[in-house]
Order: C-alpha cells, then sequence, then structure tokens
C-alpha cells in the first residue's frame, strides 16, 4: 500500500492569498544559504584534495546541522504564519496535514495512512 492510499483527500493548501511568513526572515535565510554554498565548496575542495575522511564527514555534519536549522526556521515562520492564517480564515487542515506530512518525511518517517482521529 504506498503512503498516500486510503488517505482522507485534502485539497491542496493555496497560500498565494497573503504573504509567506518566512518574508521577516528572507535576508537571514539567503545568508544562511550562501554560507551553505560555501560549506558544500569547501567539501567538494576537501574531496578534490583528498583530505582525510573524517575531517569530510565532520564538514557534512556541519551542513546537515546549518540545513536542519534552515528548515526549523521555515518550519516555525510557516507555522506562526501561513497555518495561523488559513486558521483564521476556516482553511488550517489542509495546512495542518500538510505540515505533518512534511515533518514526518523529513524525519524519515512513513505518511499516515487514513484519516486523522479529531
Amino acid at each position: 500500500m504506498s503512503p498516500t492510499e486510503g488517505r482522507r483527500p485534502v485539497a491542496p493548501p493555496d497560500p498565494s492569498h497573503f504573504r509567506h511568513s518566512y518574508s521577516k526572515d528572507k535576508a537571514q535565510l539567503i545568508r544562511r544559504l550562501s554560507r551553505m554554498e560555501g560549506q558544500v565548496r569547501g567539501i567538494a575542495r576537501m574531496i578534490e584534495r583528498e583530505e582525510y575522511c573524517v575531517d569530510i564527514l565532520q564538514q557534512t555534519a556541519a551542513l546537515r546541522a546549518a540545513v536542519d536549522s534552515l528548515s526549523i526556521l521555515v518550519l516555525e515562520d510557516h507555522v506562526g504564519g501561513c497555518v495561523r492564517t488559513a486558521a483564521e480564515q476556516g482553511h488550517a487542515d489542509a495546512y495542518v496535514e500538510e505540515v505533518i506530512d512534511v515533518v514526518r518525511r523529513t524525519l524519515g518517517r512513513p505518511i499516515r495512512g487514513g484519516g486523522r482521529a479529531s
């Protein structure tokens, strides 16, 4: 059975009716992404120079932590802004389900089948 079989159909959220809540942190997010780009280039140079494996692994762990940190910031903004706005407009169900599904996938957990208990 696929992860989406048996799930209650929910229309995908349409966030076009309000501003994305990460907009207030956009400059900070872009700076973080630029640093991550630099980390990736640094790891590539380490591999090209055939540096010690453990040093490369430490840098990939730092990169993963940076990605996770960025994801948390976007998630916090999404829940505090987009989901809150959707709830105020009576459209919370689709947004909440979408957030739960993306968090489950991010954590490597399968998407729940069937309907949710209320």
